[in-house]
Order: structure tokens, then sequence, then C-alpha cells
């Protein structure tokens, strides 16, 4: 099971970095753009390391409010669904 996660993790983190990438190309070619709700919804389900990555590495939506809010809303989230998880198999022990 634990391999499967992180396979899953990883392709999904490397999935986000990608599409920062390829945003941030579309938006220096005045080309068109990965919809927000797109990019947020990778960082959702699972790809906030590959996102926060990509936007730091590409200097991409580094600025833009309110997506670094709903960014950072949804990794500190996905931080206490992770620490009420560890917490929960602690008790189950």
């Amino acid at each position: 099971m634990f391999v499967l996660v992180a396979l899953y993790l990883l392709l999904i983190n490397l999935l986000a970095f990608a599409a920062f990438r390829a945003d941030k190309r579309a938006a220096e070619q005045g080309r068109y753009r990965t919809p927000e709700s797109t990019l947020l919804l990778l960082a959702a389900i699972g790809g906030t390391s590959g996102a926060f990555a990509a936007s730091q590495i590409f200097r991409h939506k580094t600025r833009k409010q309110p997506f670094r809010t709903m960014l950072w809303m949804i990794a500190i989230a996905q931080a206490g669904l992770m620490a009420w998880l560890y917490a929960r198999a602690l008790a189950a022990r």
C-alpha cells in the first residue's frame, strides 16, 4: 500500500510541476493558459509540493492573489489531514 501511495504522490507532483511549467511558458508566449482551477486541483489531489517547487523555480504565480492564498490553504489542509491520519494510526497501535 505504501509503495502505491508513494508512486501516486510522485506522479501527481511531477504532473503539477509540469503543468506550472507549461502555464509559465504559455504566459510568456501569449498562448492559451491553464486555468487556475486546474492548477489548484492538481495541488489539492496531492501535487502541492510540485506546485510550490515549480512556482519558485519558474517564478510563476508567486504574487498572484487569491491564487497564492488558495494554494497555501490547500497545503495547510493537507498538513492537517496528515497529522490527523498519523495521530489515528498511533492511537490504533
